[in-house]
């Protein structure tokens, strides 16, 4: 068991000693704030960005190859899409389309809306970008259930046959200076048998209950670090965790990448856009930064 503790914005693999089971935990403190507070973001809607935050690190970080995961839904419900890009450096960032008045709506019970009832008749998607030279990967599955853990798990038995159990938790958390955004993620995924290891099912369905033990709460809980939490799980075999890889909330908006989506509109089209003052204005919708850009984009100014 590592002795020195694991800080926030972090995942970490881990391995139960001896068993034939593999997992991933993620504990997400200033960086998730940081994405969940860019936008003013209803309660539900910062939840399930934080839900696709925690799960693309969890996933993303388990690619063998420098490159993007990205995690997103999209559907017919108050919420319209939410994606999480994540990259293999551990920077990441996310966003949320919804209509205001239909999340209000479908938030007016005792139980907080979850996946399903805020995207409602929709897709859930993988996709794994290797880079320019290579083809991406995509995964698809129907959403499921009211967590993206649940429509995560759906994805692993329909496109990997891979027995996989994901937990994730969202919530705010005041330390003495106010509410701030957490988000926690623990996974576990089955080794698959073979000649030498034998049948792994029983220990398969052994790690899935005590795996049913974690709690939300625990995942978010700052005072609780996240080798402790491992062993409260598995402490009866062991745990071994492994080097974490920190994570870090990154926008890959620039001037240079605006420039480029501005030069290719015609010039009546970048006529149409100019403001007042005489330049076009166009807003991140992943971090919210405003650019104030010259039509003949000669040069961009980023704007306050």
């Amino acid at each position: 068991m590592t002795q020195s503790p694991l800080p926030d914005d972090l995942v970490a693999s881990f391995q139960i000693e001896g068993w034939p089971v593999r997992g991933r935990i993620t504990r997400l403190g200033a960086a998730i704030h940081e994405v969940l507070t860019r936008h003013d973001y209803p309660e539900p809607v910062a939840n399930l960005l934080g839900e696709a935050c925690a799960l693309g690190a969890l996933v993303g970080s388990s690619l063998k190859f420098e490159g993007r995961l990205i995690v997103q839904a999209q559907g017919d419900g108050p919420v319209s899409y939410v994606v999480c890009d994540y990259d293999t450096t551990g920077q990441f960032r996310g966003y949320c389309r919804f209509d205001p008045d239909r999340v209000a709506e479908v938030s007016q019970g005792f139980i907080r809306p979850g996946a399903l009832t805020l995207l409602g008749d929709g897709l859930f998607i993988m996709t794994v970008d290797q880079g320019e030279d290579m083809e991406r990967y995509q995964g698809i599955t129907q959403i499921e259930g009211e967590t993206l853990a649940l429509c995560a798990e759906q994805y692993f038995a329909q496109s990997e046959q891979t027995p996989t159990r994901i937990r994730l938790a969202v919530g705010q958390v005041d330390t003495g200076e106010g509410p701030t955004w957490r988000a926690g993620g623990l996974m576990i995924q089955n080794i698959a048998s073979d000649d030498a290891r034998g049948s792994t099912e029983d220990v398969w369905t052994r790690a899935e209950a005590l795996f049913q033990t974690t709690g939300e709460d625990e995942l978010v809980d700052p005072t609780l670090p996240s080798e402790t939490l491992l062993w409260r799980l598995f402490n009866e075999d062991g745990v071994r965790v492994f080097e974490p890889h920190p994570l870090k909330a990154f926008c890959r908006c620039s001037e240079g990448r605006i420039a480029t989506v501005i030069e290719s509109f015609s010039d009546e089209e970048k006529a149409e856009m100019v403001e007042d003052d005489g330049k076009i204005r166009v807003t991140c919708e992943y971090c919210s930064r405003v650019y104030a850009i010259d039509p003949d984009v000669a040069e961009t100014h980023p704007h306050p």
